[in-house]
């Protein structure tokens, strides 16, 4: 899109409200000189199921919104509404962002699995990909698992307490991506999984503030083992915690919201943002919210 402002954004899903993202988004515009106005559209607060998107995404383009942002439990559902996808979006079947174009398409894009790609480049430069766990085949899952494989995993292994969804995936996956073997596990084959492992990333809720607790026991983490966790609320999980004091490398989750404002950003200003800046400015965010 053109570098023109004022810009007008919006973010759909449920429980947005709290969201860090429209003030990240705001305040790295106002630090280029940007007029960019980003509000949140909760579809709890409106009392709107998940299914409203597609009258959402028509009342957004009469409105003249300039991009959306999409969450749960939108992020499939939108797709059927929209014009044309990104490959790493058609690949995915998930959208986190959408742009309306100057002719009155939409496209629909996918952050979430650039920005986890980013994160492991930049944060866990040389960490081996030999063999890497992924916990939780959900959404976020899907993203994550999908930049693992073009990072170049060699093995990656999908792991989920609902077995068929980790089993779904994994056919997914090793479909797109022939050069990595990929394999779904119970969850009980954890111990023996990490035993062995190079890397292992948790994809689950655990560890939020709002489900407390780690996703498995500390004891079977080990210093052969780099850890990243998507929860960035808190920031430094009961996970990362163990991890450290396992002796292992870690990636927090802020590295993965980060890079996925950072790439919303530019996709909707055609503007490459200071990264440096926005990651200040969101841990400060979290650190306040955290107070």
């Amino acid at each position: 899109m053109s570098s023109r402002s004022p810009y007008l954004v919006g973010l759909i899903g449920n429980g947005v409200r709290p969201s860090l993202t429209p003030p990240l988004h705001m305040a790295e515009a106002a630090a280029l000189g940007l007029d960019y106005v980003y509000r949140p559209i909760d579809l709890l607060e409106h009392d709107l199921p998940a299914t409203a998107i597609g009258d959402l995404l028509r009342q957004a383009r009469v409105f003249g919104l300039d991009a959306l942002n999409v969450t749960h439990p939108c992020k499939q559902l939108v797709i059927e509404h929209l014009d044309t996808l990104s490959p790493a979006a058609a690949a995915l079947g998930a959208v986190n962002t959408v742009l309306f174009e100057p002719d009155g398409r939409t496209t629909g894009h996918n952050t979430d699995t650039t920005a986890f790609e980013t994160s492991v480049r930049t944060a866990l430069p040389g960490a081996s990909l030999a063999q890497v766990v992924m916990l939780g085949a959900g959404g976020a899952g899907a993203a994550v698992a999908d930049a693992l494989a073009r990072l170049g995993t060699e093995r990656l292994a999908v792991v989920d307490v609902d077995q068929t969804r980790a089993a779904a995936l994994a056919t997914e996956l090793a479909e797109r991506h022939a050069a990595t073997h990929v394999e779904s596990a119970p969850h009980d084959e954890l111990s023996a999984l990490l035993a062995t492992a190079t890397g292992v990333v948790h994809c689950t809720p655990t560890g939020m503030a709002d489900h407390p607790g780690l996703p498995f026991d500390a004891v079977l983490l080990h210093p052969r083992l780099w850890v990243a966790d998507i929860v960035y609320r808190p920031l430094d999980t009961a996970l990362l915690q163990a991890a450290r004091a396992a002796g292992c490398r870690t990636l927090d989750g802020g590295h993965m919201a980060v890079h996925q404002a950072v790439d919303a950003f530019r996709l909707i200003t055609g503007i490459d943002p200071d990264v440096d800046r926005m990651s200040r400015h969101f841990r400060t965010l979290v650190a306040d919210d955290e107070a």
